[in-house]
This record gives structure tokens, C-alpha cells and sequence, in this order.
């Protein structure tokens, strides 16, 4: 995680985890695979109105703005080349295929940004390199560190990523230590569309 900075116009000194917009790039982006159909078919779930979400961008979203903040990689040394920094460099694909969809929320109204949200956790041991690098990262976070579970909520954290690391907490604490992650019965969505907060599961 890492803190945003204080005149931040969204969630100002708030620890968050690495995320960012999709650009209109993300949807070409070329990727050494694709989510699995577990989650892409729920991330067309509960589309906003006039908006078709492209599960493709999104995975790709997510894996260039976890390079961006962080320096991380998640990727492949086969697939087609990108030319984001770091894999770059590298010579490695940004591979989306252990991407494991958590939750998604959209921001209430009255905000001073508002946000259409995916939320998406995956195993360190599929990160490319070394785990505590963070030099490669941009400025847009600062003291960006791993933080335990069992320590996260002495952080200064939006409402919604405590929400988040609850469901976190769960998945992770249903399994043993080196299992693998396993994929969540349902994706719970915390939906502001509307003038009432509604929350419903996607399965």
C-alpha cells in the first residue's frame, strides 16, 4: 500500500492500494494472456447504463498503473512485447492470467471524484523480480510497503478499502499458507449509482 498526498483533490493522506484509471489505450494493450473466464464474465456483471465494461482494459489497467505506482511486474517472457516502463526494459508481456477479481465498488455521490472501482488481488510469488523494489515506481505514492492484515487497519484507510481487506481477510484466511488463492464464490459490489447505497453479490 502506499499514501496518497495531502492536497490529493481524492482521499487526501490516505493509504490505498496501486490503481488508476483505464485509458482508452488499455484496450489494445497487447498481454501475454487473458483473465480467466471466471472473472471476465463477472466483470460484465451490473453494467452502468450506456457503458459496456472491457474486462481486457481493465486487467490491463490494473497490471500497467501496479507498474506505474509500484515499480512491480506481474508478467511473462513469452507474448507480445509492451512498452510500458519496466516491462520495457525487461523484454517481458504484462500477463493478467492469475488476476483474481475481489470486488467492486462505485463511489457515492457528492464527491469530489467519483470512481467505478475493480478490485483485484493476486499471489506476490507471481510478481517478476524483487518484491521490495519499489525504485522503479513513480511519485504518485508515497511509503509504499507491504503491510501484514494483522496490521493494516492502524493505517489511515478509506471506509472502502477497510471494506475491501475484510473480504481480503476472508479469501485469504480460508486457505493454507502456500495454497493457492482460491476464487471467491461471489464478488461483492457496493453499487452508489443511485440515490440509496445498495449492495449486491455478483456470481
Amino acid at each position: 500500500m502506499g499514501m496518497r498526498g495531502a492536497k490529493a483533490a481524492f482521499m487526501p493522506s490516505k493509504y490505498v492500494f496501486p490503481g488508476g484509471a483505464v485509458d482508452p489505450e488499455d484496450a489494445t494493450a497487447p498481454l501475454a494472456g487473458q483473465l480467466p473466464a471466471p472473472h471476465r464474465d463477472r466483470l460484465l456483471a451490473e453494467p452502468r447504463p450506456g457503458v459496456a465494461p472491457n474486462p481486457h482494459a481493465i486487467a490491463a489497467a490494473a497490471l500497467r498503473e501496479l507498474a506505474e505506482e509500484t515499480g512491480q511486474l506481474i508478467g511473462a517472457d513469452h507474448g507480445p512485447k509492451s512498452d510500458w516502463p519496466g516491462y520495457a526494459e525487461t523484454g517481458l508481456s504484462p500477463d493478467p492470467t492469475a488476476l483474481i477479481y475481489l470486488a467492486r465498488a462505485i463511489t457515492p455521490p457528492a464527491r469530489p471524484r467519483r470512481f467505478d472501482a475493480y478490485f483485484f488481488v493476486i499471489d506476490a510469488n507471481a510478481l517478476t523480480g524483487d518484491p521490495d523494489d519499489f525504485s522503479r515506481a513513480c511519485d504518485e505514492l508515497s511509503h509504499l510497503h507491504w503491510v501484514p492484515l494483522s496490521e493494516v487497519r492502524a493505517l489511515n484507510l478509506p471506509f472502502i478499502t477497510e471494506v475491501v481487506l475484510a473480504e481480503l481477510s476472508e479469501l485469504v484466511g480460508s486457505v493454507p499458507y502456500d495454497a493457492p488463492l482460491p476464487i471467491p464464490d461471489t464478488v461483492p459490489f457496493f453499487d452508489n449509482r443511485g440515490p440509496s447505497p445498495r449492495f449486491s453479490q455478483i456470481t
